[in-house]
């Protein structure tokens, strides 16, 4: 087979698997396993061999017209570059690891046809995104994602909570599509095309008329779906969906649509300084932001859902910085630990039997109980907060380098300003990433929760997943000499300045972190012993005291958590998102909810009411014409008659007058 034949099948094979097993999850339910891990697995392997076959080196390009549409014709066309080879890979690999994950983890869910189903359109649609060479085809992907993270993030729809979360996540993320969906077309109407490589090339000759009006659009739309400042929000809350949606959507689908997206036409960004800039702020902002926000949370899904946002503002601050290379490579190797992160919480959860163990406050003797998720998980942690040699330190790296260039002078594509914001930002976040890691590792599998019930050990099919995933975990960085290829010919490695300086930042957010654990430790035997008195005897004045000279958490909480004194009085506004979603509820919800209620009133009580005379007046006319009809021939007879009468009494007096 040709490539392009090849590249076709890639997001086309899960298309079909899903197509195959909604109906099937009824009549022939035997089926609805093959059919969701074969495509995808197909897929994974045909997306290797396509990047073989690119090798990094030439696009490969096939378009065929879709269909007439006048001056901009939208084309059925590919558009496989280096980039898109290795995020294809990405893709496949997680969506596959996800889908044989969900086997052992929904094996005794009623609604596994469907999520299955779901699962294999969402890689669908993502590699869909990732192989385009048409914006509108794009996009046509890019809305599926957004349908798919409604339907999956709900899965559990008997609960408030996933409801809710669903309906967010949906209405937040079109919050950006709709200026996303403009910015396109105004890209279009400036290039005179659809196609990605007419629109480079109209950049590349200065024909935008229009940079920073369709970058700023644009940007709009990758901050609802890539999760940044301030469309960030949904993605805490969509933490209510079954765990391998979490992995799915965190690792290499939806969030990473973004981002890819800006990676792919970056020269239209990198057009216009001003979007750059606003990009660098967005990008720090959001690391910085929701690093504190992760060193607060208490479930571990949203502690890994802040350290997506954190971990994103790193790719986006490449991106500010015109470096699209050390944007994917990021994305791609941040792709692998997370999804190993989340997969391993599944683990966790799973092993309770409920999602209640997702509260690390409640976690106890995990250590010996999931051994494949405390060992895959701490590989996971160390990635996350790059150290070397896991994953996370090079790919982090690359993106700090890239704003020490661009802050240096020695790159201009991007300001100056642009850089040191991005610099700064990485290098507060690498800090506050090693302190929230050390602690979710220290709460979840050193914590003095209560002990849960042992559900026995993990399906295979879950922890042989966990392993899977360690290896680009641990390895992949150190592959990265190798794929220069794949990056625009860029060097990726680090260099000692930045190496230095980031690895010690997070070795002492780890430490400081690791210190105060256990101080706390220590100290948490006569913690609990004064809470249990002060529970118990709430007005006694010894408990009271001995209660306020320990500053003795609530009852609930675990006195170990270092996170509550490593962030002081931030600790509060941190844990609730730094109450970004109370602004937007008295700054958009309150006012739209006023303006309805208005409107209602108004349509209550001044419609309505003139419908109701209209209807009222219709109904007494129609009383005094019915005592009118007696059915009486004498009675008309009179009537006529005293008629006749006063219209001659009328008459004369009208004559007299004139007279």
């Amino acid at each position: 087979m040709t490539t392009t034949t090849l590249a076709v099948l890639v997001p086309l094979l899960p298309f079909l698997g899903a197509v195959a097993g909604l109906p099937l999850g009824r009549t022939a339910p035997g089926f609805v396993r093959p059919l969701a891990v074969l495509p995808t697995i197909a897929a994974a392997a045909l997306a290797v061999v396509v990047a073989v076959r690119q090798g990094g080196g030439k696009t490969i390009e096939a378009a065929t017209q879709l269909t007439p549409t006048g001056s901009v014709p939208i084309d059925l066309a590919l558009y496989i570059d280096g980039f898109a080879a290795l995020a294809a890979i990405l893709v496949g690999v997680v969506a596959t690891c996800v889908q044989i994950y969900s086997t052992g983890y929904l094996r005794d869910d009623p609604r596994y046809p469907s999520y299955a189903a779901l699962v294999s359109l969402f890689t669908s649609a993502m590699l869909l995104v990732v192989y385009s060479g048409d914006l509108m085809v794009l996009l046509v992907g890019w809305e599926i994602m957004g349908i798919c993270s409604y339907f999956l993030v709900g899965h559990y729809w008997e609960t408030p909570e996933a409801r809710a979360a669903s309906l967010k996540a949906f209405l937040v993320t079109k919050l950006g599509d709709v200026p996303f969906l403009i910015g396109l077309f105004a890209l279009a109407t400036d290039a005179g095309t659809f196609r990605i490589d007419g629109i480079l090339g109209t950049v590349a000759a200065g024909g935008l008329d229009h940079p920073t009006l369709v970058a700023l659009l644009l940007l709009a739309g990758v901050a609802g779906k890539s999760a940044q400042f301030p469309l960030h929000t949904w993605l805490p809350d969509a933490m209510a969906g079954p765990t391998p949606v979490s992995a799915l959507i965190h690792a290499a689908t939806m969030v990473a649509a973004g981002i890819y997206f800006v990676a792919r036409l970056l020269p239209v960004f990198a057009s216009s300084a001003a979007a750059l800039t606003v990009l660098a702020v967005m990008a720090a902002v959001t690391m910085v932001g929701s690093a504190l926000a992760a060193l607060a949370q208490d479930d571990i899904k949203r502690v890994l859902a802040y350290s997506t946002i954190g971990q994103l503002g790193y790719m986006a601050g490449a991106l500010a910085v015109a470096d699209r290379g050390a944007a994917v490579f990021h994305l791609i190797s941040h792709g692998a630990f997370k999804a190993l992160l989340f997969l391993a919480a599944g683990a966790i959860i799973h092993a309770a039997g409920t999602n209640s163990l997702s509260a690390m406050s409640r976690m106890s003797g995990l250590t010996k109980r999931v051994p494949d998720a405390y060992w895959t998980m701490t590989v996971a942690l160390l990635a996350l907060a790059a150290l070397p040699p896991f994953a996370g330190f090079f790919s982090k790296e690359a993106v700090l380098v890239a704003a020490e260039h661009t802050a240096l002078g020695d790159r201009t594509v991007a300001p100056a300003g642009a850089g040191w914001t991005v610099l700064v930002a990485g290098l507060l976040t690498a800090l506050l990433t090693a302190a929230y890691a050390t602690r979710l590792w220290l709460l979840a599998f050193r914590g003095r929760g209560a002990e849960a019930p042992d559900h026995g050990r993990q399906p295979i099919a879950m922890t042989a997943v966990l392993w899977v995933l360690a290896i680009p975990s641990l390895g992949f960085g150190l592959s990265v000499t190798y794929l220069d290829d794949w990056f625009d010919g860029n060097a990726l490695t680090p260099t000692v300045t930045t190496a230095v300086l980031g690895t010690g930042i997070a070795v002492i957010g780890a430490a400081v972190t690791y210190a105060v654990w256990r101080t706390l430790a220590t100290k948490a035997p006569a913690r609990e012993a004064a809470v249990a008195a002060h529970v118990a005897h709430p007005d006694a004045e010894a408990g009271q005291v001995e209660a306020e000279a320990l500053h003795l958490p609530h009852p609930a909480e675990d006195p170990t958590d270092p996170g509550r004194a490593l962030l002081g009085p931030l600790h509060r506004p941190a844990a609730a998102g730094f109450h970004v979603d109370a602004l937007y509820a008295a700054v958009f919800v309150r006012p739209v909810l006023a303006a309805a209620s208005l409107v209602r009133f108004l349509d209550r009580e001044v419609v309505d009411t003139y419908v109701r005379g209209a209807g009222t007046g219709t109904q007494w006319l129609g009383w005094l014409v019915r005592r009118a009809q007696t059915g009486n021939v004498q009675t008309y007879l009179s009537a006529l008659l005293a008629g006749s009468v006063v219209l001659a009494i009328a008459a004369v007096l009208v004559a007299v007058a004139g007279a």
